[in-house]
């Protein structure tokens, strides 16, 4: 092992269960992810029946609503 696998491991042994859970949160984070990790459109739209023009107008204010006001 090397000395700054040994720090961090002792430092992790430190923390209560709950941040553990985050620093392992936040390594996954960093490593890249595989073809199979990634989500899939068909998944990211799995239950949403229908989106109409409506649904995408509205959207669309709620982004770019104030947009206009934060340049000027």
């Amino acid at each position: 092992m090397s000395p700054i696998q040994q720090i961090i491991l002792d430092k992790l042994k430190e923390l209560p269960p709950e941040k553990q859970g985050e620093v392992l949160d936040f390594i996954e984070s960093l490593q890249p992810q595989t073809r199979e990790d990634r989500p899939t459109l068909r998944g990211i739209w799995a239950g949403v029946e229908e989106i109409t023009e409506e649904d995408i107008a509205e959207a669309q204010r709620e982004m770019w609503g104030n947009f206009s006001r934060a340049i000027e």
